[in-house]
């Protein structure tokens, strides 16, 4: 592995703050919807922290993502401001999208999330034309296409994969395969074992890798980047993780496989990550609890915040929809 590969002390450490900002955010979003100060969907991305996390401590707040309804780990760990995140699942107006786009479509195009999209697999043509436009343009930014396994049997991530890598776009797909496409299991799905195997059809460079492991999940993410930044083109990245909760809230996840799922939870990947960063050294237990309350300050705040804010006002209906808007 190259050296440019392994993370430091101080990556994994900026590493595991956007981990517990995204748990922290995942419990404070039951207790809140569950308590009903908030009405909106949610679907939980517990068990996934890391490959947000690894993915984004290697990208610039220039480079993109695309992310799907279930992405709200991608959204903070790339730096949306949880306020404005906040407000916009609330649906008042001081959200990333005037609290007209909703929990399903946070945008936020400062921090480089460029769209949230309720259409299955449609992050990767988007996330192609962000990456063609950079590719004309010369400027560097690399896109990165976030979907989950369902998706990579669709239409779309093989038109995709065909064009990004017929043009050698400077774009990056990466897969959470969290075992179950909604409530079908992986294996009933798709034909192949690993989804990663799929690059090879269009003359990808594909990787395997385990999604909860934070070293091999930042070497992964780190080559892929390198490689699109550098002109030699995509990558197809399967993180291989599990889902812990239901598809969405009020799920029960009947459908799951109990023993697979008690097996996952028993190697828990976050306080997998915390126990590493002190056995190895990196962080006393003081500071990781400071980090673990700030995120909790930080998470309240926000949601205060939100629910202190205005409703949009009536006038706002009909604003952003056009760019210009002609009266019929």
């Amino acid at each position: 592995m190259q050296n440019s590969y392994v993370p430091s002390g101080e990556t994994l450490l900026e590493m595991y703050r956007k981990v517990v900002l995204i748990n922290k955010n995942d419990e404070h979003s039951h207790r809140v919807i569950k308590a009903g100060r908030i009405a909106a969907p949610y679907y939980s991305p517990r068990g996934q922290e890391i490959i947000p996390a690894a993915m984004s401590v290697n990208l610039t707040t220039q480079d993109y993502i695309c992310t799907i309804y279930r992405g709200t780990h991608d959204m903070i760990a790339k730096g949306v401001p949880l306020k404005a995140l906040w407000a916009e699942v609330a649906g008042r107006i001081t959200g990333t999208s005037k609290g007209k786009g909703g929990p399903m479509h946070i945008t936020h195009p400062e921090s480089g999330c460029m769209v949230t999209t309720g259409v299955v697999g449609s992050s990767m043509p988007i996330a192609n034309g962000l990456a063609w436009a950079a590719q004309l343009s010369g400027d560097g930014r690399v896109a990165v296409a976030n979907f989950g396994d369902g998706a990579s049997n669709i239409g779309a991530f093989h038109e995709s994969l065909n064009m990004a890598s017929l043009w050698k776009l400077p774009v990056i797909f990466l897969c959470q395969n969290n075992q179950y496409a909604e409530h079908t299991r992986y294996e009933k799905s798709t034909s192949v074992a690993r989804i990663s195997d799929r690059a090879a059809a269009y003359a990808m460079h594909g990787i395997h890798v385990d999604g909860n492991d934070p070293v091999a999940m930042y070497a992964a993410a780190r080559e892929a980047v390198e490689r699109a930044r550098s002109g030699q083109g995509p990558t197809l990245i399967e993180a291989v993780t599990f889902r812990f909760k239901g598809h969405l809230l009020g799920d029960n996840d009947g459908y799951m496989d109990k023993e697979q799922k008690k097996a996952a939870m028993a190697v828990d990947p976050v306080p997998r990550f915390r126990a590493k960063l002190l056995a190895d050294g990196i962080a006393s237990e003081e500071q990781l609890a400071q980090i673990e309350a700030d995120a909790d300050r930080e998470i309240t705040e926000a949601i205060d915040y939100a629910l202190d804010s205005a409703w949009p006002e009536f006038d706002e209906l009909r604003k952003d929809v056009y760019a210009d808007e002609v009266p019929a």
